[in-house]
């Protein structure tokens, strides 16, 4: 991994220098815009609407328009800033773990110590589990201040940006005024259809379904071309009939549940078969 920027960690008088790396990565299968007709590439180009002229990267600078004036901006002048040559990730407070809602988060990014930094590193970590607090900072990145979180992932801090209060909608809808009659029945078989879905969250077991289905289409497309079957390539979808013939609400839920128990028991009883079908061994004479 490299690094995108360096600073320090800073609370009280303790300051512990570290690096920043992207937590997270995308494996989406890249698309570009083409001509249909004949494939040609798609490309956009930077053309300025005063001369006219295509306008080279490095030649662009941002710009302020409230409408009437336009008050444009040097990349030295927008350097700058305090708050650009400010490099610590201030902590502001600790809070509980559970105060920070998890609609806020946004980018994470891990943190690396200096090696002279290990051990106050460490016991910033170590401080945060123990307490199961998150410490709430405030940094600056990119050209903008950020408002973040530190938290412990295993043995790293994991430093995830948050929005600002005024990012986040409310959930404004006049419909969630009116409260529904549910009888006990329907909670009675709603817990059950949560009971037959419960589990452990193990990420390893899901599947970016629309990207592997992609990669299917775009193999299929080259071997096959303009005469392509997508219905013998993915099959037809049986579930979107059965979804619509759903109309009763406890029907709905007991069908849920009955769809649920088949799936787990016929996913125990393939788990079964495997470890039947397993080669035994032999015991050892005198064993």
């Amino acid at each position: 991994m490299r690094s995108i920027w360096k600073g320090s960690i800073s609370f009280g008088l303790v300051n512990v220098p570290v690096k920043v790396y992207s937590a997270t990565e995308s494996h989406d299968v890249s698309l570009h815009q083409v001509h249909e007709k004949d494939g040609g590439r798609i490309r956009y180009q930077r053309k300025c609407e005063v001369c006219g002229k295509v306008v080279a990267y490095e030649d662009i600078t941002k710009a302020y328009d409230d409408g009437t004036n336009t008050v444009v901006l040097t990349e030295d002048e927008l350097k700058s800033l305090p708050a650009e040559n400010n490099h610590e990730i201030d902590v502001v407070e600790f809070v509980p773990a559970d105060q920070i809602d998890p609609i806020r988060l946004d980018k994470a990014y891990y943190l690396e110590p200096d090696a002279r930094a290990l051990k106050p590193y460490t016991l910033l970590r170590r401080a945060l589990e123990e307490t199961d607090r998150s410490a709430v900072v405030q940094f600056a990145l990119r050209q903008k201040s950020r408002l973040a979180v530190l938290r412990v992932k295993d043995k790293a801090l994991v430093l995830q940006t948050m929005l600002w209060d005024d990012e986040v909608r409310e959930a404004d809808f006049d419909v969630l005024d009116e409260v529904p009659r549910i009888s006990q029945k329907e909670r009675d078989m709603a817990s059950q259809l949560v009971d037959s879905l419960a589990g452990d969250f193990d990420a390893s077991q899901f599947t970016d379904d629309y990207q592997e289905q992609l990669r299917t289409l775009v193999e299929a497309k080259l071997e096959q071309g303009d005469a392509l079957d997508t219905a013998a390539t993915f099959g037809e979808s049986e579930e979107e009939g059965e979804k619509a013939e759903v109309i009763d609400l406890m029907d709905a839920l007991q069908r849920s549940v009955d769809k649920s128990k088949k799936k787990k028991s016929s996913s125990s009883s393939t788990s079964s078969k495997s470890s039947k079908s397993a080669p035994k061994k032999k015991a050892r004479k005198g064993a």
